[in-house]
């Protein structure tokens, strides 16, 4: 019997307190909230101001009152949604990152950071790319293990490149959610793609209150294609386009279940160890139906070139390309995975 088909049947038989069980702590608020929140001029609250909100408070700011807020609440305006695109930059930018977009920036336990490439100000459109298992701050430019094609921010660089700089595109590396550690229990189950849903919902948000005409694309790696099907349905009509690749499932059993206007594409290179996952999701457990399964209903994106898990946005891949022509809002793809 295959090892992973063993390793499902026995987690389906442990105590279902284990399964159901919570896996992370709700997170400690930045830095700099409490004093914002209670700062005489009314700031809009972090965590429930809509990011509509947030941009429509900026704009209604006096010149230099919104760069007195960054320089003062350097961490909270940094990583506000909804907050004008420059003023994020840099209150992030700062130190660490000098002369790099870098869009939302948390250092605390495994970080999350988001990083821009491109002109967001004046693209037409927008991929954000989604990265999955054990990716942390700490590895966002040298790779998991130093493997640099597994690093989010090569990642991106490789798609900008490729869907091309001056045709009108910005990519996103987005790691604002906290992945799992490692194929565990974690990765089993969906709490963190849940709760990187929310996350997503509320980026994007931001995105478009600013910038209503844009068109955006959403590219989930692994189990970050759990948290673009979990976003799916409450994601804004300017997300034309859901991309899976070397997904071990989205959360539901077909694509029509993500109850999305947007297409969905999914493609697995021949040698992805998540092919050879069970198409299940029981107890809290498994992602449902592989999206390259042709029952699952997904357009097929071409892989059969691509090599491994990780190996996807290698220049010169069929999967790079289509996913350039995606984004680029060329739709010739031809599916040859």
């Amino acid at each position: 019997m295959n090892r992973l088909w063993i390793v499902a049947l026995v987690l389906l038989v442990v105590p279902a307190a284990w399964l159901l069980g919570p896996t992370e702590a709700v997170a400690d608020q930045l830095p700099g909230v409490q004093a914002w929140r209670a700062d005489a001029r009314h700031l809009p609250d972090p965590a429930t101001a809509t990011p509509a909100a947030v941009a429509a408070f900026f704009a209604g700011l006096a010149p230099g009152a919104a760069t007195a807020l960054a320089t003062e609440y350097p961490q909270v305006v940094g990583n506000l949604d909804g907050a004008p695109v420059a003023l994020r930059y840099a209150a992030n930018g700062a130190t660490t990152y000098a002369g790099r977009q870098i869009l939302a920036l948390d250092r605390r336990g495994d970080g999350r950071i988001v990083e821009v490439l491109g002109d967001l100000e004046t693209a037409d459109r927008v991929v954000i790319v989604i990265p999955g298992v054990d990716n942390t701050l700490t590895d966002f430019d040298t790779g998991l293990g130093g493997v640099e094609r597994r690093a989010p921010s090569w990642q991106a660089r490789q798609l900008f490149q490729q869907a091309g700089a001056g045709d009108g595109v910005a990519v996103i590396a987005w790691l604002g959610y906290d992945p799992p550690e490692g194929v565990r229990r974690a990765a089993l189950r969906e709490d963190r793609a849940a709760s990187g849903a929310l996350a997503l919902e509320r980026f994007v948000d931001g995105l478009v209150a600013t910038h209503p005409g844009q068109r955006i694309t959403v590219v989930g790696h692994s189990y970050g294609s759990i948290v673009a099907g979990w976003a799916a349905a409450h994601l804004p009509a300017q997300v034309t386009d859901i991309v899976a690749i070397g997904s071990p499932g989205m959360g539901v059993s077909s694509a029509a279940d993500l109850h999305t206007g947007a297409r969905v594409w999914a493609g697995s290179a021949p040698d992805d160890w998540t092919r050879r996952l069970p198409s299940i999701r029981v107890f809290g457990l498994g992602h449902g139906r592989l999206p390259i399964d042709a029952a699952f209903g997904a357009l097929p994106l071409p892989a059969a070139d691509v090599t491994g898990h990780d190996g996807y946005f290698l220049p010169g891949t069929s999967t790079l390309r289509a996913i350039a022509r995606i984004s680029a809002g060329r739709d010739q793809v031809t599916a040859t995975a």
